[in-house]
């Protein structure tokens, strides 16, 4: 890193009542809080105050699970991240859209828009969305192959940047006393033509401060690390060892490197859920009464559609069946399946107690503690090569994030681990990210100037 030691990157990701699936059964839990704008701006400036890089939305095209189980309620998260841009002014703003289910001409200028609301704050985290369900919303009998929707994917991204792209940096001159606001020669149709779109453009936003949102990632199958390394700026993963975390991070350093990119151009933050006690007792007492608090009938459910089994097959005090598909054999969350399959397998739990491990972060890394252990965890992964910083969880809204935020960043920050204070106002500077070249201006700049010829 430039200028200092290697700082952590925070990202907090927000969900209704938190990450715990009984968070809303807590007598100060709000249920109605998935519907609350007022909620989440609360949380965004709780995030700033911590002076976190980000916060994060993630969604679906499709009502997911029962709802009988939890609130399901959920805002559109580009137009929640314009809500919460009014009244923030730094922290950076990440939603998550599908490549399978828009057009890219749409989704460019949805966050093309939030990010001039934010003033270069937003970020757009990648999917390509698993699951029958979701393909029957949108006139579809079943969901398109894995391989299929990345390679959708990849084409749509390259439309975007084409579309961020086709207002050079500086094609607006406003110049009042000619008459003149934009340059028409710095604004260029992109004239894609594709097997999956045919895009005319160009965009009608201008180019933003941040020239392209940061683009995230999730997925973490053979597919999905080599889509990251291509395009990813950030990426948000799931681990549940050190040394799973260390393997992957090196993977997809190399394989960035391999795409032709500076491997610092991605930033790795696994997904972690700090339950929080003044005393380890207390933190493991508060993650316990969370976990009396899930109801199994709903849980067995959701795992067996996670694992492509009969709910039925599923004893709540017998370990997983034999004969699970493979991962080969799974079409969405592979990477998801194999994580909970393996951290069954190598732990021999019952289904009771996968159900337990599963309800605080559906996979990702669980860990009860004081902050003075929370922050140890945090440093320990960050300086042994599994992360350059974490995706923050917190099992329980707003309570969860107030104590990360009030008691463990003040001692990363007196570690020297990260800042104290903000010295960038976009996304991109927070995490220490270039603003992208302007194709059209480097094919600019690649022609010369025409000398005129003698008569």
């Amino acid at each position: 890193m430039v200028g200092g030691a290697r700082k952590l990157h925070l990202n907090a990701f927000l969900m209704s009542t938190g990450h715990h699936e009984a968070s809303w059964r807590l007598p100060e839990s709000n249920s109605f809080a998935g519907t609350d704008v007022a909620h989440f701006q609360r949380l965004a400036q709780t995030a700033e105050r911590g002076k976190l890089d980000s916060i994060f939305f993630a969604d679906s095209p499709v009502l997911h699970g029962n709802v009988a189980q939890r609130p399901y309620g959920s805002l559109e998260p580009t137009v929640l991240l314009a809500a919460i841009a009014a009244v923030t002014e730094r922290i950076g703003l990440i939603a998550t859209a599908s490549t399978t289910y828009n057009e890219p001409y749409n989704l460019a200028r949805r966050f093309a828009s939030v990010d001039h609301i934010s003033g270069g704050r937003a970020g757009w985290n990648v999917v390509t969305t698993a699951g029958d369900a979701a393909a029957r919303n949108f006139s579809l009998a079943g969901q398109p192959a894995h391989s299929q929707r990345y390679e959708r994917a990849a084409e749509f991204l390259d439309v975007a940047k084409k579309l961020w792209d086709s207002w050079e940096h500086d094609a607006v001159v406003a110049d009042k006393g000619a008459g003149v606001w934009a340059d028409t020669s710095r604004v260029h149709p992109v004239n894609h033509q594709g097997p999956h779109f045919q895009v005319e453009g160009g965009l009608d936003v201008p180019r933003s401060v941040q020239g392209h949102p940061v683009i995230v990632q999730a997925g973490s199958s053979e597919n999905g690390k080599d889509f990251a390394a291509r395009y990813a700026e950030a990426v948000f993963t799931a681990h549940q060892t050190l040394s799973a975390a260390q393997d992957f991070y090196a993977d997809l350093k190399r394989r960035t490197t391999a795409a032709g990119r500076d491997p610092q151009s991605i930033k790795i933050l696994p997904g972690i859920v700090p339950v929080i006690g003044a005393t380890e007792a207390e933190a493991l007492r508060l993650e316990r009464e969370l976990d009396e608090l899930i109801l199994p009938e709903h849980a067995v459910h959701q795992l067996a559609n996670l694992l492509r089994v009969p709910p039925e097959s599923l004893k709540l005090d017998g370990q997983l069946p034999a004969g699970l598909p493979s991962e080969d054999e799974i079409e969405g969350a592979k990477s998801r399946y194999t994580l909970v399959v393996n951290l069954a397998r190598s732990e021999h739990l019952t289904v009771r107690q996968l159900i337990g491990r599963l309800g605080g972060g559906r996979g990702h890394r669980t860990f009860a503690g004081t902050p003075e252990q929370v922050a140890d965890a945090i440093q320990h992964w960050f300086q042994s090569g599994a992360a350059d910083g974490f995706n923050i969880m917190p099992p329980v809204l707003p309570s969860g994030l107030e104590v990360f935020v009030d008691q463990v960043v003040p001692i990363l920050q007196d570690r020297g681990l990260f800042r104290r204070e903000y010295t960038g106002r976009t996304l991109r500077e927070h995490f220490g990210l270039a603003v992208p070249a302007n194709s059209f201006t480097e094919v600019r700049a690649q022609v010369p100037d025409r000398v005129p010829q003698p008569a």
